[in-house]
């Protein structure tokens, strides 16, 4: 008798694609000069206005610091702690955080910023000079490796990118490189930022440095303009809408990147669509091969060697979370050599139970959505890919 998907979840060390670090309110303060830059450097202060505490740029409110670290917060989403250390400890604080992974289970987590990714324009539309706006993406890739060192072996850094000035970015890229980070989080919509589409060759040689370093492209959802559903809606249900909204955004990302020949002339260079979901891929995929087909692409770009699915299958990566059986038959359509498993941990959509979520415990959700799936497919989706992605030892 074979061993169950039970007892292969429990002995597989579950590497969490996908979570946030919280920001502190001193990450750019400690680490941009206030004596130069004044409140121009990011900051968190208390805004009266929204009984909240804010991010601000100068003057500009930004977010709410507490927004993203929403798990085990007794109200639905969008309600969030109003100050940041309201929130349980175990989301924002290093130590902390590892007795959450031990107490679910997860030996490392892969690490997304918030103010890096959701309020990536507002980097961009700080009215500063590019100088304070790069020490700003340096401050944080080197606040992450900090951060990340109190476990080390735990936690898996992503560097950010000042994309918008391409020399900048390259020599970020490096730097960060040696400092210890394992993959790029990018932006998959530069046009929302007045920029080349992803499929310009104005993006080549990034990617071309990109695939030498061995390093990956990670697409996070929400890093453009925000799909938002009308207030009149409800804040609740307008909450609800634009979180499934975002999921369809990667999809775009996707396409650009196979019908714009960018997997095509970098094929050792590696993708991920993350916090994206998993269960439209097929569809997609089938889609793509239809038009690339119809539209007789084989006859007219000899170039292309591959199907849009088997370029898929080389280089790009898909992360799941709350699906069940549509993660299933992903998995089971697509191979499970390409697919990661996340938890959003601790954002309120994410696999963290509480008193205001629907979410059952990371190895719960497990057994069911990987039930019946063969061993090795198991073990790849929670450890073996994501270890290979990121080079884990």
């Amino acid at each position: 008798m074979g061993v169950s998907t039970r007892e292969v979840v429990d002995a597989t060390p579950i590497i969490d694609a996908d979570t946030h670090v919280i920001e502190p309110a001193d990450l750019f303060t400690s680490r941009v000069s206030t004596r130069k830059w004044g409140e121009l450097v990011p900051h968190v202060r208390w805004d009266d206005e929204s009984g909240d505490e804010l991010w601000f740029f100068g003057d500009k409110k930004i977010y709410a610091a507490g927004l993203a670290s929403g798990a085990r917060w007794h109200e639905y989403p969008p309600d969030h702690p109003r100050r940041l250390h309201d929130s349980d400890s175990r989301n924002w604080d290093a130590v902390e955080r590892v007795r959450h992974m031990d107490d679910f289970g997860v030996r490392a987590q892969v690490l997304y910023p918030n103010i890096g990714v959701f309020q990536v324009n507002e980097y961009i539309g700080m009215n500063a000079e590019p100088a304070l706006v790069l020490a700003c993406v340096q401050a944080y890739n080197d606040f992450l490796i900090d951060w990340s060192a109190t476990a080390p072996g735990r936690y898996v850094p992503l560097m950010t990118v000042p994309f918008w000035d391409l020399d900048a970015a390259m020599a970020e890229m490096v730097r960060a490189r040696d400092a210890g980070h394992k993959g790029i989080v990018f932006p998959a919509r530069m046009e929302d930022f007045g920029l080349p589409a992803l499929h310009d060759q104005h993006w080549d040689r990034f990617w071309a440095a990109a695939q030498e370093m061995q390093l990956s492209i990670n697409f996070h959802i929400g890093s453009g303009n925000i799909p938002m559903f009308g207030t009149s809606a409800g804040r609740h249900l307008g909450y609800a809408w634009t979180g499934t909204m975002l999921f369809q955004l990667n999809a775009a990302a996707i396409a650009s990147l196979i019908f714009g020949g960018i997997c095509q002339r970098f094929p050792s260079l590696d993708f991920v669509s993350v916090e994206s979901g998993v269960g439209w891929i097929p569809f997609v995929l089938e889609s793509m091969d239809w038009q690339f087909h119809n539209s007789g692409v084989i006859a007219h770009h000899p170039e292309f060697d591959l199907l849009p699915s088997e370029y898929f299958a080389r280089q790009i990566y898909s992360c799941f979370w709350f699906e069940n059986a549509s993660a299933r038959s992903a998995i089971e359509q697509l191979g499970s050599e390409h697919v990661l498993f996340e938890t959003d941990f601790p954002h309120p959509t994410g696999l963290t139970p509480g008193p205001a979520s629907s979410a059952m415990a990371p190895r719960e959700h497990l057994y069911q959505s990987l039930d019946g799936l063969p061993a090795q497919d198991i073990r790849n989706v929670l450890h073996d890919n994501a270890a290979r992605l990121y080079r884990l030892e």
